[in-house]
């Protein structure tokens, strides 16, 4: 891969630093059905916040009717965060990350689910995930626990599972989709699937390409041509490509993959692939963008930032992003309350050197 043991560590540091801040931007308007990108936009002019350099300002005291953030938002807006609060997003790369040191790299989809069910609380699950718990608690085996009474098997919790493979797999981006692939059918089939595959080999290019253009092109070369996910990818880089502005080409993917709901697969990576092309590299950009296109903000925001931080290392984002996280995670996995990021991203570089 080339890269000296240090960088890649700082690599792998500014992956999950640049997970936890996307997230955390994302969580207070994760709700696509209401925080589309014009309402995030009023709200960033209506607090002045736009152009957006910083984590989300806190509501006004008067005149934010229709504004309502997620019940969370106090612990994860500007001035007010100290370490990052628990999400899921955040919990399955801490519960991939275990996995790969309890089980290692040949791991089975049958011991990801068992390790659902000693480490990650039921109720801290959703969608696609949570029918695939209850489905394993009774009795079921892959692949019937993705395919069984689960009408979410094409939305996003395939793919917010996805980063550690990419972490863990430098310059790799074939052996990051097949990891992510053998997590993901626990719970996903078709374009579910090949968003993990997409999103764990475009983080794994990250870490050796230098554009994000690049990254992608590299990621598509794992995932069907003719999925309508790699399909959506190559469109936003045509739009990219013909300097249709950013906004623009919003609403014109909005118009292709909106009908899919705002938590599937397809139109999120629209939102994603368009933030880390626009962004064009700079890491406050590139997570800003993919938030304000809205849909699922926090999942789409910390995808973006963990590319983001790969590419650019954790020494290079801003301040602003990094320190009010004070290098600590809450989260739900049994045993890992309260850990530190620099920890997690040592016992990641670990792994990521088992092999490289």
């Amino acid at each position: 891969m080339g890269l000296p043991h240090s960088e890649l560590a700082d690599r792998i540091l500014g992956g999950w630093t640049g997970r936890i801040a996307g997230n955390m931007l994302g969580k207070p308007v994760e709700r696509g059905d209401h925080w589309t990108p014009e309402r995030i936009d009023r709200y960033l002019r209506l607090t002045g916040a736009l152009p957006l350099t910083d984590y989300l300002p806190p509501p006004p005291a008067a005149g934010a009717d229709g504004f309502e953030l997620r019940p969370e938002w106090p612990q994860c807006v500007r001035g007010r965060i100290n370490g990052s609060c628990r999400d899921d997003d955040v919990d399955y790369s801490i519960l991939g990350l275990h996995l790969l040191e309890t089980r290692g790299f040949a791991f089975t989809t049958e011991q990801v689910g068992e390790h659902w069910l000693l480490r990650l609380p039921y109720l801290q699950t959703f969608t696609a995930e949570r029918t695939a718990y209850r489905n394993l608690a009774n009795g079921l085996k892959p692949p019937l626990t993705a395919t069984y009474d689960n009408p979410h098997q094409e939305w996003i919790g395939a793919l917010i599972r996805a980063d550690v493979y990419g972490w863990t797999s430098p310059g790799d981006p074939r052996r990051a989709a097949s990891l992510a692939r053998r997590d993901a059918v626990l719970s996903h089939t078709g374009n579910g699937v090949y968003g993990a595959m997409w999103a764990a080999a475009l983080i794994a290019a990250a870490f050796t390409t230098q554009r994000p253009r690049d990254a992608l092109e590299t990621s598509l070369e794992r995932i069907p041509a003719s999925s309508r996910l790699a399909r959506t990818v190559r469109h936003v880089i045509g739009l990219y490509e013909a300097d249709v502005a950013w906004a623009d080409a919003l609403t014109e993917l909005a118009a292709e993959t909106n009908h899919l709901g705002w938590i599937h697969t397809v139109p999120n990576a629209a939102v994603l692939t368009a933030g880390l092309l626009y962004g064009e590299g700079d890491f406050t950009r590139t997570i800003t963008l993919t938030v304000r296109g809205g849909l699922d903000t926090d999942s789409n925001g910390a995808t973006a930032g963990s590319v983001a931080g790969v590419m650019c290392g954790a020494r290079a984002i801003p301040p602003q992003w990094s320190e009010p996280l004070r290098d600590r995670v809450r989260s739900a996995v049994f045993g890992f309350d309260g850990v530190r990021i620099s920890e997690l991203a040592e016992r990641t570089l670990r792994l990521a050197t088992l092999t490289a």
